[in-house]
């Protein structure tokens, strides 16, 4: 399971019931549409085609960003848009992009590390990874909206301090194994927001024994998939609310366990 699905795991169990056990998936929408998943995937290549050129420059951002914006999305507002955000995010994302304390060792490349004693593999791409000048490591995350903050990373947002357990056990290839000085979500948008996040010693070891314990739980054959189990607002949808039946019942209702046949 890739680790950007273990916060839907926590936040709402049900999703990932129907969408690894039973295999379900949402409809493609009748007409395509500049969604915030497109943004996400225009954003990633846009950062990493800059990254890769260390010697770029603001106008070499720009121009990356006209060509893949050219690229990828079809509609001139949305284009607009996601470049007039970019362009005013520029300045903030080169001050912090050389300003880490080291250098990219790692862009997008996949990785997976199996739980010990668990029918059960993690998987994760992360966005980059840093090499600082002590030989520690940086985890980054690229975001188009507002990145988790630090409580929301400890109780639900996973995703970095999972990628930073599996770099520190060498699971992404051509990155040798270190330790984890933080990890930082970077939202590259209009008003740009940084939130990192110093990880003290034995954190990260003791973020990969506790999501063991959870994946455990859930491989039990007695434990039950909550739907919309701690959703971050009432309001927020699941792409499977109609398949949980949600509006039949709501978040007053108390979870009662099926034994499924």
């Amino acid at each position: 399971m890739p680790y950007s699905r273990i916060k839907t795991l926590i936040r709402d169990p049900y999703a990932i019931y129907a969408r690894h056990v039973l295999r379900l998936r949402p409809l493609d929408p009748l007409r395509p549409e500049a969604d915030p998943r497109l943004r996400g995937v225009v954003l990633h290549e846009i950062m990493e085609g800059f990254v890769r050129d260390r010697a770029a420059t603001r106008d070499d951002l720009l121009r990356i960003a006209d060509q893949v914006l050219a690229d990828r999305v079809a509609w001139p507002l949305a284009r607009a848009i996601w470049r007039s955000r970019i362009e005013k995010a520029a300045d903030a994302f080169l001050a912090f992009s050389v300003g880490t304390g080291g250098d990219p060792a790692l862009l997008e490349k996949k990785g997976a590390a199996r739980l010990d004693g668990l029918e059960f593999t993690l998987t994760g791409k992360p966005d980059r990874i840093d090499r600082l000048t002590d030989g520690r490591l940086l985890v980054i995350d690229y975001k188009t909206g507002d990145p988790p903050s630090k409580a929301e990373q400890e109780h639900f947002d996973k995703q970095l301090l999972l990628a930073a357990a599996m770099a520190e056990r060498g699971a992404f290839p051509g990155l040798d194994p270190g330790e984890v000085a933080r990890v930082a979500y970077v939202g590259v948008k209009a008003d740009f927001k940084l939130v990192e996040n110093a990880l003290q010693a034995g954190e990260v070891d003791a973020v990969w024994d506790k999501f063991a314990t959870l994946i455990a739980r859930y491989l039990r054959a007695t434990q039950g998939y909550t739907a919309r189990r701690a959703m971050k607002t009432v309001k927020d949808p699941s792409d499977f609310d109609h398949l949980s039946r949600f509006g039949e019942w709501d978040m007053t209702a108390k979870a009662v366990p099926e034994v499924l046949e």
